[in-house]
């Protein structure tokens, strides 16, 4: 029986929650050189600015940032370059018409270690207006202040 290998989250993309609304999320392989998988369990990855696009019937990651393995001197990478993710062709025909129908955004959340792999968690997103933002942020104020209210009232 082989044993699994519990999930290792390598680098999140916090700020995708705020800015958007996440309707799904998939399951992604990324296609990397071997100095960005040292560099990505180093932790020197960064998914600030990337999303995902389909061009000409592949996924790619645009716009992620892995620095460079140290160790790795001339056989180094280019830090900021597109990046192929590995889906059935199915998924990216689904998702394509998903993005150019109805004005989704494909974004990854995360990149995470499973079984040895890289994967990526990519989030169908629909953008946040401003008064979306306000109001998750006055739900979040509130349930913060919920369990302050219940923390005190343990402790007395």
């Amino acid at each position: 029986m082989v044993q699994k290998e519990p999930i290792k989250f390598v680098v999140r993309n916090k700020k995708v929650r705020h800015d958007y609304f996440v309707e799904e999320t998939f399951e992604a392989g990324v296609s990397l050189l071997g100095s960005e998988v040292k560099a990505l369990r180093d932790g020197r990855g960064n998914l600030t600015d990337a999303f995902a696009q389909v061009q000409g019937g592949q996924l790619v990651l645009v716009g992620s940032h892995i620095g460079e393995y140290v160790f790795a001197n001339q056989l180094n990478h280019v830090p900021r370059r597109d990046r192929k993710l590995l889906m059935h062709k199915s998924e990216i025909a689904k998702l394509r018409v998903k993005v150019e129908q109805r004005g989704y955004t494909l974004i990854p959340l995360s990149l995470y270690l499973k079984n040895g792999k890289i994967k990526a968690e990519l989030g169908l997103c629909r953008g946040k207006k401003h008064h979306d933002k306000r109001q998750s942020e006055r739900k979040r104020e509130g349930e913060r202040e919920a369990r302050a209210a219940m923390s005190r009232a343990r402790r007395s």
